[in-house]
């Protein structure tokens, strides 16, 4: 998976952006559809806050185990 896109914009500037303001999306494409997405709906439905917690978490730790 190439490191930036088309327009010269790194795509992990794009995952921050994506984790800040929809934090569900950035999980979904981080870990696919399952739990952390579900876990991470909740959360963000609960509260903005503990949702973009979450989806930080979910991106900065390693790989998902599969």
């Amino acid at each position: 998976m190439p490191t930036e896109n088309t327009k010269g914009i790194p795509m992990s500037l794009v995952m921050i952006l994506l984790t800040i303001f929809l934090p569900p999306v950035s999980v979904l494409l981080k870990e696919g559809l399952g739990l952390q997405f579900l876990l991470n709906v909740l959360l963000t439905l609960i509260g903005w806050l503990p949702g973009v917690i979450h989806a930080f978490w979910v991106n900065t730790r390693g790989s998902a185990i599969a």
